[in-house]
């Protein structure tokens, strides 16, 4: 059930490693890193962008991978992305 992402948090931008190209970043990002097209508000320059990678644009909110703020995101996308490489 998506109910939207929560502006400004940009936790998916930064914690999951993206191994296609992103314009500025055509290897990818690691995990960790901010990505490039992540701006000042931590919103997605990229956001309706047909440059925008698919494993972003398949990204939908969940309560249970978002929590109730941006740093319990950060905890859980980093969590998961430890416990998957």
């Amino acid at each position: 059930m998506s109910e939207g992402c929560r502006a400004g948090c940009g936790a998916c931008c930064i914690a999951p490693s993206i191994s296609s190209y992103i314009p500025g970043m055509p290897a990818g990002k690691p995990a960790g890193v901010r990505c490039v097209q992540l701006d000042e508000h931590n919103l997605c320059r990229l956001f309706g962008d047909p440059s925008r990678p698919s494993v972003c644009t398949r990204f939908n909110f969940d309560p249970s991978v978002c929590g109730e703020h941006r740093d319990e995101a950060l905890a859980t996308l980093t969590w998961l992305e430890q416990s998957t490489c």
